[in-house]
């Protein structure tokens, strides 16, 4: 049993070294692991191990989550009683954010559009937030001009995954001329699945077979991406992966 007892000391030990080298943690933490095993899982799970779990990806989800089924106003409650007590155009924008994150879409554009009258009309973030109150409010148009606008404040944007992806809907939407190069532009700036995915259903609307040809590439190489995602990745990406499967059985 005590050499049980010790060997399991040096399994959790081991496994929490493997975290530490992955992470890049100083070196000092093998020495302490592998001299002090018990006492020295110990201690590095509660300072490092355990707030770094509370900082994933994952567990940031979680938490959002738990507080909106708990607690689903509260974020527009917050940011309300905070614009209440200072109407900043910071505590607007932040208002305006949380209104559309909670679905408030119309909401959310009257005080975009109401922070953008002042002196802070050409802020990237007030932009972009506009953008995407106006295109969730279904006014694909005015998320248009809203994009131009910052792209022509902050050029570098135009090639950021959020609003170069955002700025082909856009266009897609409106059937405006551009919309394939702005779709192209945001193939290169994606770090997800969703512009192949909305890339290969607008060509898939096309006339044009050659078209339909390089939107099942483009399914094709998301599902078989998805075999290789990690299992974050492939939540965040679960509706594309869907929309891609239901895409090649077209």
């Amino acid at each position: 049993m005590r050499i049980f007892g010790i060997s399991l000391y040096v399994i959790i030990a081991l496994f929490f070294a493997v975290h530490a080298m992955r992470n890049q943690q100083n070196m000092y933490w093998l020495l302490i692991l592998f001299l002090f095993p018990g006492l020295g899982s110990v201690v590095y799970f509660f300072v490092v191990y355990l707030p770094s779990l509370r900082q994933s990806r994952g567990a940031r989800a979680a938490t959002r989550t738990l507080t909106q089924f708990v607690d689903p106003n509260r974020a527009v409650r917050e940011a309300r009683m905070n614009f209440d007590g200072a109407p900043t155009v910071a505590h607007r924008m932040r208002l305006a954010a949380a209104l559309l994150d909670a679905g408030n879409a119309a909401e959310a554009v009257e005080h975009y559009q109401a922070a953008a009258s002042g002196p802070f009309a050409s802020d990237p973030a007030l932009l972009q937030g506009l953008a995407r109150a106006q295109f969730a409010n279904g006014n694909a148009s005015a998320a248009r001009d809203a994009l131009e606008k910052l792209f022509e404040a902050d050029p570098l944007t135009r090639r950021q995954p959020e609003p170069a992806l955002l700025y082909a809907r856009a266009l897609a939407a409106t059937h405006a001329p551009g919309t394939r190069d702005a779709f192209e532009i945001a193939l290169v700036s994606a770090n997800d699945a969703a512009p192949r995915c909305l890339f290969g259903d607008w060509l898939m609307a096309q006339p044009d077979e050659a078209d339909h040809k390089r939107a099942r590439e483009l399914y094709t190489e998301i599902v078989h991406d998805a075999r290789h995602w990690p299992r974050h990745v492939r939540e965040h990406n679960g509706e594309w992966l869907q929309r891609a499967q239901a895409g090649l059985s077209r």
